[in-house]
């Protein structure tokens, strides 16, 4: 049996892969198209909200990047400065990409019981949390 770490590699790769060859068709990649869910979630969002949220997601320079993107594309505008809101066309995008992310969430856990999923989910959260509290010691 291959190490968790590998695991979690590849679905990772898989899963950019996957929703980056579906995205691309409307003009988004996968973390540009989370820039938009952060952005659609939070009607306050910031520069910094998002890189917060998302620092998981990708590195500094990639999150800056997509969040250039999401706003040279005109699917995001700054009301303000450091602000960013969804613009009509954004609010769009997300709608029509929704149907097609739905049946892509669905395909990636075909065969896994909500209850298989639910532990798995618990498993890594939980192993996130020790490795993260033992940086601290």
């Amino acid at each position: 049996m291959k190490p968790i770490g590998y695991w979690l590699n590849r679905t990772d790769q898989a899963l950019t892969a996957t929703m980056n060859a579906l995205l691309a068709e409307y003009g988004l990649t996968r973390l540009a198209w989370q820039v938009l869910n952060v952005v659609e979630d939070d009607p306050q969002a910031t520069d910094t909200a998002v890189r917060t949220v998302l620092a998981a997601n990708a590195s500094p320079a990639e999150l800056s990047a997509a969040i250039t993107a999401v706003l040279t594309d005109d699917w995001a505008t700054r009301p303000a400065p450091e602000r960013l809101a969804l613009t009509d066309a954004g609010r769009e995008r997300l709608a029509l990409v929704g149907e097609r992310v739905a049946a892509f969430r669905a395909a990636s856990v075909a065969g896994i019981t909500p209850e298989e999923y639910r532990a798995a989910v618990s498993v890594l959260e939980r192993m996130t949390h020790n490795l993260e509290s033992g940086r601290e010691r």
